[in-house]
């Protein structure tokens, strides 16, 4: 399997996937227009035609039998082409001495703070690759090394919003008892009209005043900052790169916008950059996440690998994944956080 930079020829199978994914993942709109454009700014993005407001580095992973089986991508700075919000979680104190009462009340506060930010997002892979946990980790952590390749092209500070709670009907709590108030319209439509870029509407009805968490209903509070279950793997793997929940969340479904400072990322911090060497790192070898150093075309891969005198030995099939030879160089890290280099 290799990550990389999404091309034309792999619109209709991102259609697909968009249409399998469900409501939730706005980036990633079902919608053939939308995504052809994405489609095509990505490849501006990746020959460097594009400045970093609207920089689109969208990738895919692509099976060794050539089949595109999920996507993910980097936004170079969101909110400066098109509003970001989120609702900020507060925090309101109200105390009467002479009443004996002393109240903490959460509230939501709607924000741009994250205005600027580098973004992670678009993370999708088909069900069928799901299982062994090996796929995920590599079309989410492979942004990580090509953020630490190209780090002039991000910000200092990476996010990332997570999907919130959404049943299979597309109905979601928070949502019930928020939005619909002010939206007149399902989540759904909602959250496709801002996967398709139509955010004006957020500014032109979602009230500018705090919000007080305890006017919501009781299924809605215990939603704020919690993911769909479909996404509580890559929490965990984003938790053990580094990113940590500092009180923003998403608008339509409550879902936790996760942060971390780009240097503190593991992957990117603790990657290297080495000389790849053909050979047989065998099999008690750990796994290590491989990126060709490349942009336009760019190729990641995971293997085993064997650090050496500064070089990665790897074996044959690694190295034709890569489209490199003996003698390249290569950025790399090991896959998991709890293997070092050795």
């Amino acid at each position: 399997m290799i990550v990389r930079p999404v091309r034309s020829s792999d619109l209709p199978a991102l259609i697909a996937m968009a249409r399998s994914t469900g409501a939730g993942l706005t980036s990633l709109p079902a919608n053939e227009e939308r995504l052809a454009q994405r489609v095509g700014w990505a490849e501006k993005s990746f020959h460097g035609e594009a400045e970093r407001a609207d920089a689109d580095y969208f990738f895919v992973l692509e099976s060794d039998a050539g089949e595109v089986i999920g996507s993910s991508a980097i936004n170079g700075a969101v909110g400066l082409r098109e509003p970001w919000y989120n609702f900020r979680v507060g925090l309101t104190v109200s105390a009467s001495r002479a009443l004996g009462i002393h109240r903490q009340n959460p509230t939501l506060f709607l924000a741009n703070d994250l205005t600027g930010q580098t973004e992670v997002c678009s993370l999708f892979l088909d069900a069928r690759y799901r299982h062994s946990g090996l796929s995920g980790r590599l079309l989410s952590k492979a942004r990580f090394l090509f953020i630490a390749e190209f780090p002039e092209l991000f910000g200092d500070k990476v996010i990332a919003e997570m999907r919130g709670i959404s049943d299979d009907n597309a109905r979601a709590p928070f949502w019930d008892s928020l939005g619909r108030h002010f939206f007149r319209m399902e989540f759904s439509q909602a959250d496709y009209l801002t996967g398709v870029g139509n955010k004006a509407f957020i500014a032109e009805l979602m009230p500018k005043f705090p919000l007080y968490t305890c006017f919501l209903s009781e299924e809605a509070r215990a939603v704020i900052g919690r993911v769909h279950r479909d996404t509580e793997p890559a929490l965990t793997m984003l938790r053990a790169e580094g990113f940590a929940y500092q009180g923003y969340i998403d608008i339509f479904d409550g879902g936790p916008a996760l942060e971390c400072e780009t240097r503190n990322i593991r992957a990117v911090r603790d990657s290297q950059t080495l000389v790849l060497a053909i050979g047989t790192p065998g099999d008690e070898a750990p796994q290590f996440l491989i990126h060709n150093r490349k942009r336009e075309e760019c190729r990641i891969t995971v293997g085993r690998a064997r650090p050496a005198a500064g070089t990665l030995v790897v074996d044959a099939a690694t190295a034709k994944r890569l489209c490199l030879a003996a003698g390249a160089q290569v950025r790399a890290v090991p896959l998991s956080a709890q293997v070092g280099w050795r």
